[in-house]
């Protein structure tokens, strides 16, 4: 196990009920990571409708996650005029 720490934004946040929280995982990658928080949490977004941020840097799903990474899920964003 590993601790990480997870932020949600917009749609992640509300279904979430927070805006960051620190876990033991046992996920080895961000892509496992995402799919055990989509299970046990009811995340409504697929992570192909996602990007993966690990330490402030966009990633791949594929990236091994290490002891005290911070991990963002970033949901698609729609504004402007």
């Amino acid at each position: 196990m590993i601790n990480i720490t997870i932020r949600y934004y917009a749609q992640l946040r509300d279904e979430r009920g927070c805006a960051e929280e620190t876990l033991a995982c046992a996920s080895g990658t961000a892509a496992g990571l995402y799919d055990d928080l989509q299970r046990e949490h009811g995340f409504s977004l697929d992570r192909q409708n996602l990007k993966v941020a690990i330490d402030d840097e966009f990633c791949d799903w594929s990236m091994e996650l290490r002891e005290g990474h911070r991990v963002v899920f970033i949901p698609p964003v729609a504004g402007g005029t």
